[in-house]
C-alpha cells in the first residue's frame, strides 16, 4: 500500500477572517477566539488563538487530496470520512501562524473497504499542534 503519494502536505497560514469567519459559522463566539483584550488579561497565551476544530477542518483538505489519488491509483467511485479518532490539540495556533498538515495513508482493510491515516499538523516553527487519525470508507 505505500508509496510515494501516500504522504499528503497542505499548508495555510490562519487569516483573522478565517478565525472570525469559523466563529460566525458555528457560533462558537468564545472569547479565546475572537476577544483580544479578554486573551490579554485572561489567558496565559496573551492573544486570540484559533478554534482546534478549524484546524482539524485543515486536514480535511489533505484527505480530499489523498481521496483523490487513492480513487485514481485503485478505481474506487468515492470515498467518505467515517470519522477522526484520538483527535488532541496539543499547542495553540495564533492568528498569523502558518500551518502545515502532514497526512499519511497509514493502512488499507480491504475487507472492510477503508483506509486509515494519521495525520499531525505543525506550525511555521515545526511545532506540533494537532495529531489524530482518519478513518475513510471507499465504495467500488
Amino acid at each position: 500500500m505505500q508509496n510515494a503519494d501516500d504522504l499528503i502536505t497542505f499548508s495555510k497560514t490562519v487569516g483573522e477572517s478565517d478565525v472570525y469567519l469559523f466563529a460566525g459559522i458555528t457560533g462558537d463566539l468564545s472569547p479565546v477566539h475572537v476577544d483580544a483584550e479578554f486573551m490579554k488579561r485572561a489567558s496565559p497565551f496573551g492573544e486570540r488563538i484559533a478554534h482546534g476544530v478549524l484546524l482539524l477542518g485543515y486536514t480535511s483538505a489533505a484527505s480530499t487530496i489523498a481521496a483523490d489519488r487513492l480513487q485514481a491509483r485503485h478505481g474506487w467511485k468515492s470515498m467518505v470520512s467515517l470519522g477522526y479518532d484520538g483527535v488532541r490539540f496539543v499547542a495553540p495556533v495564533r492568528i498569523g501562524d502558518t500551518i502545515t498538515v502532514r497526512y499519511r495513508i497509514a493502512g488499507k482493510d480491504d475487507a472492510r473497504q477503508r483506509t486509515t491515516s494519521e495525520f499531525e499538523v505543525v506550525n511555521q516553527r515545526g511545532e506540533t499542534v494537532v495529531v489524530g487519525r482518519h478513518v475513510m470508507k471507499w465504495f467500488a
